[in-house]
């Protein structure tokens, strides 16, 4: 049977030149949202020879096979362009990406935070090519990864002149290579090292590129508003458009400060600068379990004390093993000196977020702490916020998961209905299941925006909804022929129901799938059919270049 279905999709694409010969495909029925924030409109869509058609009212087309979309949403394949679930798929058991798919997105967007130099995207690039890939992939080049290439382990001082034009190199060697921006991750290492005017120097680079400048803040917690001044310093000084990476206000001491970056925003917008906004629709930042945060000094874990210490205990996991180094008082104060402040100026999650945003998001030792911050629980017990998380670990027997930085939800929201704030994931490719650990943002980024916040709680419309997934983004990275309905343009199509779409995952459960997607097209070859994964791998790497122009 499959077979005779790709014999018959092979012909049709072999002869499809021929206007006369029918359409691979009908979608007939569908509500259509064509990705630009337009009324939905009744409508049928052809796609032939990987482009899409509308169909004209009372218009008899031909296609080999028919999708009754009656009930559905045909929408433009969304665009996830802040997403690190390409480290994933260049591996052939991944190369699907059915955790994205399951969602609706057709293109994810790899390399934020400063993560790729050149080399890095060109032997993802060769893997996508040689394996196939289930979605589409763009990506960033990265002021992390080339700071690493050219200025190796030493990295705690600025550029010379000749470090910094082989850095400016690299960028426009990803630029040529097709990259849609610079990207940065300026809170870790080693892009904390750098001042801003490295930066711009490097942002300048993609300038003659139309490419953007994307960060990951340098300070998100302790210096919230100035950090995200400094990225739009950094992209009007270069004068391209800036993006304010996965914005959230963190901690308690942030609640209600989203504002202040609203306003900044819209004062900067005002007077004609692109900046721009991504946000995953969550309370809660990165998640990890409370060993996650302690961090060992280097000569303490090459001493023999450690070592005789560890040893002498017998036991054989990583929890259990912590248990009796943080028991003895004089080793604590040490590793509390490391994990608080970072080794040798080093990063350190309590130094970038601290006890006030650290909430607890699971915890079968301890459900009655589930949904408070470590600084409440430490200031309830009247002890200091290590000895809190010391206490906890000691005293408990399976993993007890926080979040690295709690938000408030209503800023969650009052950022959601910005009309330049865009929606990502920011999250990785994972298998379908009912284990605990990860971020239920992976999994089920689109389908609760959809579903809870459009749909169930009505705070934007499904058409806004949509646009902030499709043309929105496409148009931020440049891609034009991306992230909408139209005739001629690459057919990227995600069919849903809008009655049923919904996230399933949880802090506590955060790796199941999403419901509600039920066909997907990548570049015309249907990816899911009928809520089932094809096993087909049509996506293309993205060469900004090349995709600037509608087609």
């Amino acid at each position: 049977m499959k077979t005779y279905f790709f014999l018959i999709i092979g012909l049709a694409i072999l002869f499809s030149s021929n206007q006369n010969l029918p359409a691979e495909y009908l979608i007939q029925n569908g509500t259509i949202i064509d990705g630009l924030g337009n009324p939905a409109i009744k409508g049928d869509v052809l796609i032939r020879n990987g482009k899409m058609e509308l169909v004209k009212p009372g218009d008899k087309v031909d296609a080999l096979i028919t999708i009754d979309a009656t009930g559905l949403v045909v929408a433009p394949g969304f665009l996830d362009i802040h997403n690190h679930s390409d480290w994933s798929i260049n591996n052939p058991k991944n190369r699907l990406n059915e955790t994205y798919i399951k969602q609706g997105v057709t293109t994810i967007v790899g390399g934020p935070d400063g993560y790729h130099s050149p080399s890095t995207i060109q032997r993802l690039i060769n893997a996508f090519n040689k394996n196939g890939i289930g979605t589409n992939a763009a990506f960033y080049v990265g002021h992390n990864g080339i700071r690493k290439e050219v200025m190796k382990n030493d990295q705690k001082r600025p550029p010379t002149d000749e470090e910094l034009e082989e850095m400016k190199a690299l960028v426009r060697e990803g630029m040529e290579m097709g990259a849609v921006g610079l990207s940065t991750g300026l809170m870790y290492e080693p892009g904390s090292y750098s001042d801003t005017e490295e930066v711009i120097a490097l942002a300048r680079e993609v300038a003659p590129y139309n490419g953007i400048y994307d960060s990951h803040v340098r300070n998100p917690v302790h210096a919230f508003v100035k950090s995200h001044r400094e990225v739009i310093e950094i992209s009007t000084k270069a004068n391209i458009t800036g993006k304010l990476g996965h914005l959230k206000a963190v901690g308690l001491h942030n609640e209600g400060a989203i504002s202040e970056i609203i306003e900044m925003v819209e004062e900067y917008r005002g007077k004609g600068y692109e900046i721009v906004s991504d946000q995953y629709p969550y309370d809660g930042a990165q998640t990890e379990v409370l060993e996650g945060i302690i961090v060992i000094p280097s000569a303490m874990k090459e001493s023999r004390i450690l070592e005789n210490l560890l040893n002498n205990g017998k036991l054989d996991d990583a929890k259990s093993l912590l248990k009796p180094v943080l028991n003895d008082k004089l080793i604590r104060s040490q590793i509390k000196e490391t994990s608080e402040n970072g080794e040798n100026e080093g990063f350190a999650w309590l130094k970038a977020t601290g006890y006030s945003s650290m909430r607890i998001t699971n915890s079968e030792d301890y459900p009655e702490l589930v949904g408070k911050y470590l600084s409440e629980i430490a200031k309830e017990r009247k002890m200091s916020g290590f000895d809190l998380v010391c206490q906890l670990i000691i005293n408990g027997k399976g993993p007890t998961t926080i979040t690295l930085g709690g938000i408030n939800e209503n800023d969650v929201q009052a950022l959601l209905l910005q009309p330049w704030n865009m929606i990502v994931s920011d999250g990785r490719y994972v298998k379908h299941s009912t284990e605990s650990g990860g971020h239920p943002r992976s999994t089920g980024t689109f389908p609760r925006v959809l579903g809870h916040y459009a749909r169930d709680l009505k705070l934007l419309s499904l058409e806004e909804a949509v646009r902030k997934m499709t043309s929105l983004p496409a148009d931020v990275i440049g891609f034009k022929n991306r992230g909408r309905i139209q005739n001629g343009l690459p057919a990227d199509i995600t069919i849903f129901n809008p009655e049923t779409i919904i996230d399933n995952s949880t802090f506590e459960q955060p790796n199941l799938y999403a419901s509600g997607v039920v066909h997907v097209f990548v570049n015309g070859i249907p990816v899911l059919l009928n809520e089932e994964m094809t096993g087909n791998a049509p996506g293309k790497y993205l060469n900004r270049k090349t995709n600037a122009d509608k087609e």
